[in-house]
C-alpha cells in the first residue's frame, strides 16, 4: 500500500513540475478544442440564443403588463361605476376588461382584469363563465386571493355542486386567516356544508367562529344556526 501512495505521489509531482509534462496536456487540450471548434461554437451560439429569447420574454412581458395597466384605468372606473357593459367590452376608445385579459395573458393587469369579469358575471347569473374566469386570476395579495376563492365557490354553490363550493371556500378560510374576512368565509362554508346536508361538518364550523371569531359581525349568526342544527340532530 506505502509502495502505491509512493507512486501516485511521484506521478503527481511529476505533473506539477514538470515543464515539459504541462506543455504536452495543454497542447493537447487546444487541439481538442481545435477539432471540436464547431461544436463548442454551436453550444456557444445556442446558449446565446437561450439568454436573449428569456432576456426578450421578460423584456416584453414587462412593457406588456405597463400596456396593459394603462389600458385597464378606463375599464376599472366603469366597473367601480357599476356601468358592466362598457367595463367588459369597452367604449370604442378605450380597451374593456374582456379584451385586456385576453390581448395581455400571463401579465398582473390581465389576471386582475380576470378577476373583474368573473365578479360581473356572477352577478349577471353567467356561473360557468364567472369560474372560468376567477380561476384564470392569482395574487400574493392574500386578501384578494381569498375573495376570488370564496367568488368560485359561490358560483359553484348557486350551480348546486356543494362539494367544489366547499372545497374553494376552505381554500377561502385557510388563506392566511385572519379576523376580518375569515369568519365570513367559515359562514359561507357552514352554509355549504349544510346544503350538502353535512349538518356535523356544519356545527363544527359554526363552533370554529363562535370559539375564535367571536368579536365578528358573523359570531351571532354562527352560535343562532349552531344551536338551531344541534336541535335537529337531537330529535
Amino acid at each position: 500500500m506505502a509502495k502505491k501512495e509512493t507512486k501516485n505521489s511521484e506521478v503527481e509531482y511529476e505533473l506539477l513540475e514538470n515543464p515539459e509534462v504541462i506543455a504536452s496536456r495543454l497542447e493537447r487540450g487546444e487541439n481538442f478544442v481545435k477539432q471540436n471548434s464547431k461544436i463548442f461554437g454551436g453550444i456557444l451560439i445556442v446558449l446565446v440564443l437561450v439568454i436573449a429569447g428569456v432576456l426578450f420574454i421578460q423584456i416584453n412581458k414587462q412593457n406588456q403588463s405597463k400596456k396593459a395597466q394603462a389600458e385597464m384605468f378606463q375599464a376599472v372606473y366603469y366597473f367601480e361605476q357599476d356601468q358592466t357593459d362598457l367595463a367588459l367590452n369597452g367604449d370604442g376608445s378605450n380597451a374593456g376588461l374582456i379584451k385586456i385579459a385576453d390581448q395581455y395573458s400571463g401579465t398582473d393587469a390581465a389576471k386582475l382584469a380576470s378577476f373583474y369579469i368573473g365578479s360581473i358575471y356572477l352577478s349577471e347569473g353567467k356561473f360557468d363563465d364567472a369560474i372560468n374566469y376567477l380561476k384564470k386570476f392569482s395574487s400574493d395579495d392574500y386578501f384578494v386571493q381569498a375573495k376570488a376563492y370564496a367568488l368560485i365557490g359561490d358560483a359553484y354553490l348557486e350551480l348546486n355542486n356543494t362539494k367544489e363550493a366547499i372545497a374553494y371556500y376552505k381554500r377561502a378560510a385557510s388563506e392566511n386567516e385572519n379576523k376580518y374576512f375569515t369568519p365570513r368565509y367559515l359562514n359561507k362554508l357552514a352554509v355549504a356544508y349544510e346544503e350538502a346536508g353535512d349538518n356535523e361538518n356544519a356545527i363544527k364550523t359554526y363552533e370554529t367562529i363562535e370559539e375564535k371569531y367571536f368579536e365578528s359581525y358573523e359570531f351571532t349568526n354562527a352560535r343562532k344556526h349552531k344551536a338551531r342544527l344541534e336541535g335537529l340532530a337531537s330529535r
